[in-house]
């Protein structure tokens, strides 16, 4: 599996790894509470927040060639190939004048993660992942529904499936290589916001 993808070594990706990048992929699912701690590690840490959701979307929005693909195959059902985030997610590191970069909702699975380090011939320095009990994150996006749970819930624990079946290799992979950070997301957000900020703090500017 993902061999054709391992063979494109290097594919437009030399002037990223050049650049010495520090990112780290931002995975949980949703309502897990990622995109709040990604407002937080960039406020407190000078990261730069992508979310291949965002890009995908503004790519849309911006009525060009590669939007107009991306459009026709999300309406037709279609999973967007991963050259394509990738491609997106490569542009913005490459006009971002900083160094540090959270990906937040990618890869989405093994193939995305085996494409982007093919082709970008990037690593990820850890991965962030908060981890969240279906039950909590039900009720969290159930609360931004209100009044329409029963419209929700099926919807809900959809994607809910989806998330754990193709996220999950990816989390396995990365801990393999002892890269996996796991934030207990059930907690408050500021005590979440604290475990997040010992991953992030070097260990010698740790206070004793």
């Amino acid at each position: 599996m993902g061999t054709a993808v391992d063979t494109a070594k290097e594919v437009n990706g030399s002037s990223l790894s050049e650049k010495k990048l520090t990112v780290v992929f931002v995975l949980g699912g949703p309502g897990s509470g990622k995109g709040t701690q990604c407002a937080n590690i960039v406020e407190h840490f000078g990261y730069t927040h992508l979310s291949a959701g965002d890009l995908l979307r503004a790519e849309i929005k911006s009525g060009s060639e590669n939007g107009t693909m991306i459009q026709n195959m999300i309406k037709e059902g279609k999973i967007v190939p991963s050259e394509v985030t990738i491609k997106l997610l490569q542009r913005a590191m490459q006009e971002n004048a900083n160094d540090k970069f959270l990906i937040d909702g990618f890869p989405r699975n093994e193939e995305n993660r085996a494409a982007f380090e093919s082709v970008t011939g990037i690593v990820p320095e850890f991965v962030l992942f908060f981890d969240c009990s279906e039950e909590e994150m039900e009720k969290r996006l159930l609360g931004r529904n209100q009044g329409r749970e029963d419209d929700n819930i099926d919807t809900i624990r959809k994607r809910f499936n989806v998330y754990m079946e193709s996220s999950l290799p990816v989390i396995q992979y990365y801990d393999s290589k002892g890269k996996v950070r796991k934030i207990d997301a059930v907690k408050p957000v500021e005590e979440v916001f604290e475990a997040v900020k010992a991953v992030f703090i070097p260990s010698h500017e740790k206070t004793a």
